[in-house]
């Protein structure tokens, strides 16, 4: 293998189980975030928490691409919501992370992106996690250990899936790397 083969290797997802990915690289965040938006819909809800700089941003820069909005994508947490309406659907990007309690989320327009036409991705929202309703992806992002000094730490993101949409949602994402992850295993 070369150094340009375990460069391209990178940029690719590992699945580790059913819900449970790992990424060596942010374009390997990206490319899980492009998968996922392949089967997005109008109506879904994704709740990105965990790490601070473990990612969230990255993966829905990733969403975004999938769903055809070449814009570029960036914390909205001054800004609280950030809307991408140049893709085949809207997605609705917020971050909660400023917020001091629930209290503030009416004041946001989140409660109404919950039933708009678009996704919405929230940020943080793992922070207000009982007030985004009974059917969503919950999806954690952690840094696992730097094992060598200078080089960025790989992530693992974990898929939770709440109501039938969610479950279904998970079962095509998981499918998808899956085959993502075969089809890298056989180029090797």
């Amino acid at each position: 293998m070369t150094e340009n083969d375990a460069l391209d290797a990178q940029a690719l997802p590992l699945r580790a189980a059913k819900g449970v990915y790992k990424s060596l690289s942010a374009e390997a965040t990206r490319c899980l975030g492009r998968i996922l938006g392949e089967f997005l819909m109008p109506g879904d809800v994704v709740i990105l928490g965990g790490d601070l700089g473990a990612g969230k941003t990255c993966f829905t820069g990733g969403v975004a691409q999938s769903l055809g909005d070449a814009d570029p994508v960036t914390s909205p947490t001054f800004a609280v919501v950030q809307v991408h309406d140049t893709g085949r659907i809207p997605l609705y990007h917020a971050d909660v992370y400023r917020l001091e309690d629930a209290s503030r989320l009416e004041d946001t327009g989140i409660y109404d992106l919950l039933e708009a036409d678009g996704v919405c991705i929230i940020e943080w929202g793992d922070m207000f996690i009982d007030e985004f309703g009974d059917e969503r992806l919950d999806i954690m992002f952690s840094r696992n250990d730097v094992s060598a000094q200078g080089l960025e730490p790989a992530r693992t993101l974990e898929f939770y899936p709440h109501g039938t949409r969610a479950r279904d949602l998970l079962e095509d994402f998981d499918a998808r790397v899956t085959d993502v992850c075969a089809s890298r295993a056989q180029a090797e």
